[in-house]
C-alpha cells in the first residue's frame, strides 16, 4: 500500500475533541492509518494525491446498532403504522418465522447488501446484532454470519420471548446452552429490556451471565416507556444504552456520572411515528451521545447515516457539530474503539469526502447524496 495525500479540503471535520474542525487542513494516510494531519501548507509528500477540490472530509461514520441478518419483509406493518396503529414488539416474530427459514447464504445475501449500503454512505464501522433467529442453533448462526462483515457483533438472543415457550425457560436457555453456542462468535451482549420483552430482574440475568462468559454489555432501554434499562446498563458497566427516548432524570444523572453512553436511534421514531429522544437534555447534562441508524426491518429500515444526522438536528435538539461527532467519535465510544471515528495520527484511515465544502451540509441538504469517496483501511472503496 502507498502513502496518499489529502489535500484542498474545504472543512477537515477530525471528530478529536482536541481539534475537532480544521480549515486550511490535509490528510495524509499512509497503509491502513492515518500519519499526518495539520496545514496544508505544512503537509510532507506521498506517493498519491488526492484533490478534494473544497469538499468536505470527516471519519467514516461508526454505526453502534444494527440488526442486519434478517430474512422477510414487514412493508405491510409499516403501512399499518402509517394508518395509525402503534408500534409493538410483536412483529418481530415473523421476521424470526423468515429468518429459520432462511438458508445461510441467503442470510449473508442480504446482510452484504445492507453493508454495502451502508459504505456507500459513508459508514465504514458497523455494530450486528442477532436476535431474529430465537434458538441456539439460529442465533449462533446468525452471529457467524455476521462474523463475517465486523468485529463488532452482538449476541442478541434476549431480543423477545419466541412464541410457544415460557419466559422463565426462554431466559435459562439464553444464559445457558445458547450463550454457550454463540460467544464464541460475539464480542457483546444485549437485552431488550422493554415492556413486551424482558423485565429488569431477566435483563440483569442475562448481562450478568454474558458478562461472565467474557462479553460486553449494551443495553436496550427506554424505547417505548421508562423503565429499568439505563439504571441496569449504568450498574453493570454496560458501553452504551440504546434508544433512550423515555428517561427519567435518575437516568439522564445516572448516564451522565457513568460513562454509558446514550446511542439514539431516530430512524426508529421516523418509522413509527414516536416522539424523538431529547439529545440536548443528554447532551447539556453531559452524556455521551451517539447516532445509529437501528437498521432492521420493522422499526427503523434505513441503512443512511447521513438521514439519521438530519433527523437528529431537525427534531432531536442538536447541532450540525453535535450530531456528526455522534455519528463518528460517539458511535466508538458505544463500541470502545479508539481506531475509528477520528483523523489522527494513529486512526484507522477511514475516511469521507463530501460534494459539498461542510459537514453541515449533511443536515442542510437532507436526502441528498453527498458521500463522493470513501476510504476503508487506507483503500477506496467507493
Amino acid at each position: 500500500m502507498t502513502s496518499v495525500l489529502f489535500d484542498e479540503i474545504g472543512v477537515l471535520y477530525t471528530g478529536d475533541p482536541e481539534a475537532e474542525e480544521l480549515a486550511g487542513a490535509a490528510v495524509v494516510i499512509d497503509g491502513g492509518t492515518v500519519a499526518w494531519v495539520g496545514p496544508a501548507s505544512a503537509a510532507p509528500e506521498a506517493d498519491e494525491r488526492v484533490d478534494v477540490e473544497g469538499g468536505c472530509v470527516l471519519p467514516g461514520f461508526v454505526d453502534s446498532h444494527a440488526h442486519l441478518v434478517f430474512a422477510g419483509d414487514r412493508t405491510g406493518e409499516f403501512a399499518a403504522r402509517m394508518s395509525g396503529r402503534p408500534y409493538t414488539p410483536k412483529g418481530i416474530h415473523s421476521t424470526v418465522e423468515a429468518t429459520r427459514a432462511a438458508a445461510d447464504s441467503e442470510l449473508a445475501a442480504r446482510t452484504a447488501a445492507l453493508v454495502a449500503e451502508m459504505l456507500a454512505q459513508g459508514t465504514t464501522t458497523v455494530e450486528i446484532k442477532s436476535g431474529y433467529g430465537l434458538t441456539v442453533e439460529d442465533e449462533r448462526r446468525s452471529l457467524a454470519v455476521a462474523s463475517a462483515f465486523t468485529e463488532e457483533t452482538t449476541f442478541l438472543g434476549a431480543h423477545v420471548v419466541p412464541r410457544g415457550v415460557a419466559p422463565d425457560d426462554y431466559v435459562r436457555l439464553v444464559a445457558g446452552p445458547m450463550l454457550d453456542a454463540c460467544a464464541p462468535h460475539a464480542k457483546w451482549i444485549d437485552v431488550f429490556c422493554e415492556r413486551g420483552a424482558f423485565d429488569g430482574e431477566q435483563t440483569r440475568h442475562i448481562l450478568s451471565a454474558g458478562m461472565r462468559a467474557g462479553l460486553a454489555a449494551r443495553v436496550h432501554a427506554g424505547q417505548l416507556g421508562e423503565g429499568p434499562g439505563v439504571a441496569i446498563a449504568c450498574e453493570l458497566g454496560a458501553a452504551s444504552a440504546d434508544h433512550c427516548t423515555h428517561l427519567s432524570d435518575a437516568d439522564v444523572e445516572a448516564l451522565a456520572s457513568s460513562g454509558v453512553v446514550a446511542t439514539l436511534l431516530p430512524g426508529a421514531e421516523f418509522s413509527t411515528r414516536s416522539p424523538y429522544p431529547d439529545a440536548r437534555r443528554l447532551i447539556d447534562a453531559g452524556v455521551e451521545v451517539a447516532l445509529a441508524t437501528d437498521c432492521n426491518p420493522g422499526s427503523s429500515f434505513t441503512s443512511s447515516m447521513p438521514f439519521c444526522i438530519a433527523l437528529a438536528v431537525r427534531e432531536m435538539g442538536m447541532t450540525p457539530l453535535e450530531a456528526v461527532r455522534a455519528a463518528t467519535y460517539g458511535g466508538a465510544r458505544a463500541l470502545r474503539r479508539t481506531d475509528v471515528g477520528v483523523v489522527r495520527p494513529g486512526a484507522r484511515a477511514d475516511l469521507v469526502l463530501l460534494d459539498a465544502p461542510s459537514y453541515v451540509h449533511l443536515a442542510y441538504r437532507p436526502g441528498v447524496p453527498l458521500v463522493r469517496q470513501v476510504w476503508r483501511e487506507g483503500r477506496r472503496v467507493v
